[in-house]
């Protein structure tokens, strides 16, 4: 997957991505949505974006 750049989620769970690293939605990939969901900041709508943005490539989209 190219470095594609995180789509507009709202403030507070950008800042919760810039916060663990991530900077582009391929490194994504390799998280779960409940490791997103555990980061400060990050909600079920800002998951929510970036799960239809990614499809179904969130590692964990498959909710562990």
């Amino acid at each position: 997957m190219a470095k594609t750049a995180i789509p507009k989620i709202g403030a507070p769970a950008t800042r919760a991505l810039d916060n663990a690293g991530i900077t582009s939605l391929a490194e994504l990939t390799s998280w779960s949505e409940s490791d997103l969901l555990a980061l400060h900041g990050m909600g079920p709508k800002a998951v929510g974006i970036l799960r239809e943005r990614l499809g179904h490539r969130l590692r964990d989209l498959q909710q562990l």
